[in-house]
């Protein structure tokens, strides 16, 4: 089963970061995903833009709403993502588990990739 994994951390706690400490939290970040690669574990991983970049888009009235920014305006913002192949649960959060962002102020949210049984058959 695939998990994914996305990564959530305060970016304005990213950006008061020094250069050392950031290339630290970088290497932690490959790490994960050399380690879930060389268990078989990683299927993709990516980090995202900041949400500067974001652009939101919302139907309504049948129009097209498009916006310069997030969907919503929160303290964390999602960063990145690893898409994790596990055969439980469990195997999924100890990957994530090892996310620097985890255990720095951030939070990684797992959710099982849904397979439309009907479409895979």
């Amino acid at each position: 089963m695939e998990y994914l994994a996305l990564v959530y951390g305060d970016p304005e706690a990213w950006d008061a970061m020094s250069e050392s400490d950031r290339a630290t939290a970088y290497e932690g970040y490959m790490a994960v995903a050399r380690d879930a690669e060389a268990a078989g574990a990683l299927v993709d991983a990516a980090e995202l833009e900041s949400t500067a970049a974001a652009t939101s888009v919302r139907v309504r009235g049948g129009e097209a709403v498009v916006t310069d920014g997030p969907y919503a305006e929160v303290k964390e913002a999602l960063g990145g993502y690893y898409l994790f192949s596990c055969d439980t649960l469990e195997e999924a959060i100890r990957w994530a588990a090892k996310i620097p962002a985890a255990w720095h102020g951030g939070a990684i949210e797992i959710r099982p990739v849904h397979v439309d049984e009907e479409a895979a058959a």
